[in-house]
Formats: C-alpha cells, structure tokens, sequence
C-alpha cells in the first residue's frame, strides 16, 4: 500500500513537472510571458511577404522578441513587435525585413546602432524589406520575356562579331598593322638609340639655359635693390615732367581756345576780314613791284621817276 502511494506520487510530481516543462517550451515558442517586462515596437514597411504574427525579432542576430500584430493600412504594413526588456536600442537604430532561412521563413532584424540617445518607442519607424528568393523569382518572372529578347539581341550580336572576327580581310589587315607598328617601334629605337648622346646634350643645354635664366633674374634682382634710390628718383623726375607737360598742353589749350575766341591778338589778327584783304592787296603790290624791279635789272637798270616838291 505504502509502495503504490509512493508511485501514485512521482506519476503525479512527473506530471507536473512535464507540465511545467511543456509550458515553458509552449510559452518560449509562442514568446509568451507571464511577466510584464517587454517594449513594444511599432514599424511600418511597403510589404511583409511571408511575415506572420509570432515571427522572430532579432537585435544583431539575436532573438529579443516576436512580431505581436501585423496591420495592413493603405499601401503600409504596420508591425508591432514585442522585445525583451533587455534590449537597448539607440536613436539611429535601423529596421529591416529579412529572409531567416531557404524555406522563407521572415524574420526582423535590428541593428541597434550608435547613437547616445535611447529609442523613443512612441514613434512609427520605416523599415526596409530586403527581397527574397521568391520575391527575386517572382520578378524574373516578370521580365522574363524582356530577358529573352536581349538574350536574343547578344545572341545576334555575339554571331555578327564572329563573322567579322572571321573575315580573312580583317585578319590580315590586322596582322599588316601589327607588323608595321612593329617596325615603327623598331625604328624608333634605334632612332634613340643613335641620337642617345643628342638628346643629352639636349638635356644638359636646357639645364644651363634654365640656370642662365635663374642667374639672370638673380642679377636683375640685385641690379634693381642696388638701383632702388636711383629708380625712384627717376620716377619721380619722369612724374614731375609728366606733370609739367600736362600744365603746359592746358595752357596751350588755352591759348588754342582764346584764338578761336578772339579773344587775343592773334585770334583777332586771324579772324579779321578786312585785314585779311589788306594783307593780301599788299602782298600783291610787292609781287608787282618785285616782278617790275626783275625786269628793270635785267634790262638797263633800274629807272626811277620821282617828283620832288620844294616847300
């Protein structure tokens, strides 16, 4: 009797205990937890392909949590996911949608980034999903038909270069040019060759005429700071002289416009009619006077007729 009590007793403690135990395994699998230690997150993405509720949420590859509740808003998917308490995420924290395995299983990983600044969970973060092998045959499917046609066009492109690879023309052009850049190149070295010592001499005159130069800077250098006194003065007689000059070509501007004025004699000499007619009558009567004396001299001499009056 005592011996079945017994039994009957560690059934029972077995029982419990596997209770226990699948509880707590039922419980880690569903991330399901009796105490209230966890941080809720909330993101958004553009598409959770495959994604389901009870889904790992992960923190440098680490599991700290599980996707709650999935949310589908417009063109967004909106994810609530619940973290460990532990888990200490930065401001700068990123959020993608990753593939876990081959079967395509999801999962969402975080990285929890650097920044001083805690996580404010009371925001909506953006979250970037990463296309998986499905979603990558899915779109080969889509352009399926446009991989085809360029398929196609390399394919073509591919024959006509053989062709032109094949052309017996081509190939001995080819080979013509081939052997003509070959003796080019054997010309010119032995074209450098021969002139091997012109091209250093060339060198070394290049050299001196460079240290020419140098040397002649050099001495216009000292030519100009042992001349510094002189070369000022200079300027200074050559800005007087220009100086002058200027006065002078003013005061004949002046002189020029008092002309044109008539405002002195020369102006007034200059715009004076009747004078001007006087002056040439005058000129006129020497012209006759000089041509009669010429005549006089050349003949019998000169003749004068005067009448002398006596007071």
């Amino acid at each position: 009797m005592k011996d079945q009590r017994k039994t009957e007793i560690k059934v029972g403690v077995t029982v419990i205990v596997g209770i226990i135990i699948f509880l707590w395994v039922f419980g880690w699998a569903k991330n399901y937890n009796l105490v209230s230690t966890q941080k809720f997150l909330l993101l958004k993405f553009p598409t959770v392909s495959g994604l389901e509720v009870g889904d790992n949420v992960t923190i440098n590859g680490v599991r700290k949590g599980y996707v709650e509740e999935i949310v589908t808003q417009g063109d967004k998917v909106f994810v609530r996911a619940s973290l460990d308490n532990t888990a200490d995420l930065r401001s700068d924290a990123t959020f993608a949608l990753t593939m876990m395995d081959l079967m395509g299983a999801k999962k969402i990983e975080i990285n929890p980034g650097t920044s001083p600044n805690q996580l404010n969970y009371n925001k909506v973060y953006n979250g970037t999903y990463y296309t998986d092998i499905p979603a990558a045959l899915a779109l080969v499917g889509k352009v399926q038909d446009d991989l085809v046609g360029i398929i196609k066009g390399v394919e073509k492109t591919l024959t006509n270069v053989d062709k032109y690879l094949g052309d017996e023309k081509l190939n001995s052009d080819i080979k013509t040019s081939i052997k003509n850049l070959t003796e080019i190149s054997q010309k010119l070295n032995v074209m450098i060759d021969e002139n091997r010592s012109n091209v250093k001499q060339l060198s070394k005159n290049s050299v001196e005429l460079t240290g020419n130069a140098i040397e002649l800077t050099k001495n216009t250098k000292d030519f100009i700071n042992s001349n510094k006194d002189d070369v000022h003065n200079t300027i200074i007689l050559a800005k007087s002289s220009l100086q002058k000059t200027d006065s002078l070509i003013a005061k004949l501007n002046v002189l020029v416009d008092e002309t044109n004025s008539q405002k002195n004699n020369a102006g007034k000499f200059l715009h004076n009619d009747e004078l001007y007619k006087d002056v040439t009558e005058t000129l006129k009567q020497v012209k006759d006077l000089v041509k009669v004396l010429n005549e006089q001299l050349n003949g019998q001499g000169v003749n004068v007729h005067a009448k002398i009056k006596v007071f």
